[in-house]
């Protein structure tokens, strides 16, 4: 007996890197094409899937006869194993949990069925996918509809769940789209009709999304509604300037503020006075075309004219630009910035530290955002 040598050109074989929490088992392959590269993967894996993972496969296994006898397909399966997914991830199993998830069983078969759905209002952040919490993945996972926003990135919505229903729903300043009224009307459909609709945002649903008059509409209707927060783009795009909001030498408190009414004009309300305070960072939504009355205002209320402003518009993104000046120069430093797409106004003397002046538009870096 010998040892031949291996023959690579004869083999139609490879093996694959797995992570091991048996019976959940997760296979990575390359097809041969970069084995360190599925090492890698798995090692990413390893680190994502908590080792308690392995004792609720086992769970699942010794329930899923029941689940299978018991329960009708459709709808009571689907959130039996919804609920049972949110246990395998929120911690290891204790001994009464066989006994908890028989009951779930014990009520799901007992409940009649209801076409009664439900909606999920959920951040998706300034567009990088791996801004989104982990709520907000499941979320998407979980969704038979999602309504999005037409600011919402590719790279977020590949995260969803393959067979969920999406649908371009996104409203923007002087064109086409679809009104809040024609919004809220649609989610209260799809509820009605037991699907699990998630309402997908740009940023935080709770800044400037319209989530509160959603959540009302919804709440009348009888339509139960749960948020998932997210990223909004102010701190987006502090974090990819490398500045902070409340920098305790320059700033005690921070403001955001909406730079437009229904009108597209800025509103009339507004307390200008009490916003010109040097030691307060102001954050302007949705300002572009709004920002040279922006400037007058504050300097007319007695902001100095040489207070540092940062304008930025695709905070984390590729296409993202930003500016960089003074109070005074403001209407001319939105000039070379895309006022079609959303535009975010800092002003402060936090922005000092964003660097120099600029006097013309450059790309902004699309830092990942990371907690100090």
């Amino acid at each position: 007996m010998y040892a031949r040598r291996a023959q690579p050109a004869f083999c139609q074989f490879q093996f694959g890197s797995i992570v091991n929490r048996s019976p959940v088992i997760v296979g990575i392959s390359t097809d041969g094409a970069a084995p360190i590269l599925a090492q890698a993967i798995r090692q990413r894996i390893e680190t994502l899937l908590p080792p308690a993972l392995a004792a609720w496969g086992g769970i699942a296994q010794r329930l899923r006869e029941t689940v299978m006898t018991r329960l009708d397909k459709g709808a009571p399966r689907r959130t039996f194993w919804e609920q049972f997914a949110k246990r395998a991830f929120a911690a290891a199993p204790t001994e009464s949990e066989h006994r908890d998830l028989s009951g779930l069983v014990d009520s799901l078969a007992a409940t009649a069925p209801t076409h009664s759905g439900r909606v999920t209002l959920v951040g998706a952040g300034p567009g990088d996918a791996e801004l989104l919490t982990l709520k907000a993945v499941r979320a998407l996972q979980s969704a038979d509809i999602i309504l999005f926003d037409d600011l919402v990135s590719e790279e977020v919505l590949e995260l969803a769940r393959r067979e969920a229903k999406r649908m371009l729903v996104g409203k923007r300043g002087k064109r086409e789209s679809c009104s809040q009224a024609d919004i809220n009307e649609l989610m209260i459909k799809l509820a009605r009709q037991g699907k699990h609709v998630v309402r997908l945002k740009s940023g935080d649903p709770m800044i400037f999304g319209r989530a509160g008059e959603e959540i009302a509409e919804l709440a009348a209707h009888g339509i139960p509604v749960d948020v998932v927060p997210g990223i909004t783009a102010a701190l987006a795009a502090a974090a990819s300037l490398g500045v902070s909001l409340t920098h305790r030498d320059h700033a005690h408190s921070v403001r955001f503020v909406t730079g437009h009414a229904r009108n597209g004009e800025l509103p009339i309300d507004i307390d200008w006075r009490g916003l010109a305070d040097p030691a307060t960072t102001l954050v302007f939504y949705m300002g572009g075309r709004t920002a040279p009355a922006i400037a007058e205002k504050l300097i007319a209320a007695g902001l100095p004219a040489s207070t540092p402003v940062v304008v930025a518009t695709g905070v984390t993104r590729k296409e993202g630009k930003h500016w960089r000046g003074d109070l005074s120069d403001l209407s001319h430093g939105v000039v070379p910035i895309d006022r079609d797409q959303p535009v975010l106004i800092g002003i402060g003397r936090t922005f000092a530290a964003a660097g120099s002046c600029a006097t013309e538009a450059v790309p902004v870096s699309a830092t990942k955002l990371q907690l100090s």
